[in-house]
């Protein structure tokens, strides 16, 4: 219908946030909006990783390649990812990908001199630049000295063996690549909607509430201890497996429970690798997001949206 706004307002309510995790409400929208979301987060916004590997000295029991993938895989902390060129768009160095506005150039060099095993890490790698180097999983709140703070054991070496490398990390996306994603995962479920019928409850015996309330894999219904009363327990720990609307008509009590997905109302988790913050990756999410609107908004044509947006235009070929 013409003059007809379907214009929405999406509403965002943060509940947990920390480095490497995030959740959070998105309310007011729908699916497509979420889901565009979600893709983004995981394989659109971009990061730094290893990308170019010269191998100078390898006596391990690792091939080159070997190494080379287990480099790229390493997160590096990517806050200037956003600020940085895509090495195919530097003019600085014809694409070459290996200047200090589209690259960081890394060095490692370790030979193990005694009978010990000698683990190389994460931590033996050498930044050129100190705002991109290897995430440290290490925390030091919890004062104890774990081995798993050490870093990420790339190769292991003993007596004799040498490892002499130089590696370039850039600016790239998960879409090109998964060691590009920030996103260790990104999930999505509807809010869902669960109402009682009382009246049928306080019908059943307190054994067959018992036997309803155990028919869910997860504590979504409990029992009060005083009352007997079946009580929502939490709500958002079902997963849509329908197991309880199964149990109540094998009860013979249809209806016993009415069960419905909020369509306008989607509760997200968001894990990252490490490499930028959950709360920067959203962000950063929505800065894309909204780029890539613009250029459908004022373009038809994803050939002039290429030379309008540059470095984004070079990915709205894929989706």
């Amino acid at each position: 219908m013409e003059g007809v706004s379907y214009q929405r307002f999406p509403k965002i309510k943060i509940r947990t946030v920390r480095d490497d995790f995030m959740k959070f409400e998105l309310r007011d929208t729908d699916a497509s909006i979420a889901n565009a979301l979600r893709r983004v987060m995981i394989a659109e916004v971009p990061t730094i990783a290893i990308d170019l590997v010269e191998i100078e000295v390898n006596s391990s029991v690792l091939n080159d390649e070997f190494i080379a993938h287990r480099l790229g895989l390493i997160p590096l902390t990517s806050e200037r990812a956003m600020s940085m060129r895509f090495s195919r768009d530097c003019d600085a160095c014809d694409g070459d990908g290996q200047c200090e506005y589209c690259s960081v150039e890394f060095h490692l060099r370790a030979k193990c001199i005694n009978d010990q095993t000698l683990d190389v890490t994460s931590k033996d790698l050498y930044s050129s630049d100190h705002t991109v180097v290897p995430v440290d999983f290490s925390d030091s709140s919890t004062g104890f000295d774990n081995t798993e703070n050490r870093g990420i054991i790339i190769v292991k070496l003993r007596r004799g063996q040498e490892l002499v490398l130089r590696a370039i990390a850039r600016k790239g996306i998960g879409k090109d690549h998964a060691k590009w994603s920030p996103a260790a995962t990104v999930t999505f479920m509807y809010e869902p909607e669960i109402y009682i019928n009382e009246e049928m409850m306080e019908g059943l015996t307190l054994e067959e509430k018992k036997e309803f309330v155990d028919s869910s894999p997860t504590k979504v219904f409990d029992i009060n201890p005083n009352t007997h009363q079946v009580y929502v327990h939490d709500a958002e720990a079902y997963t849509y497996d329908d197991e309880v609307l199964k149990k109540a008509e094998a009860m013979g009590k249809p209806g016993l429970v009415e069960i419905h997905a909020k369509e306008d109302s989607f509760i997200f988790t968001v894990e990252t690798t490490g490499g930028i913050k959950a709360s920067q990756l959203f962000l950063n999410a929505i800065d894309v997001l909204k780029q890539k609107l613009d250029a459908v908004r004022l373009s038809s044509d994803t050939v002039e949206a290429d030379e309008q947006f540059g470095e984004l235009g070079a990915h709205m070929r894929g989706g």
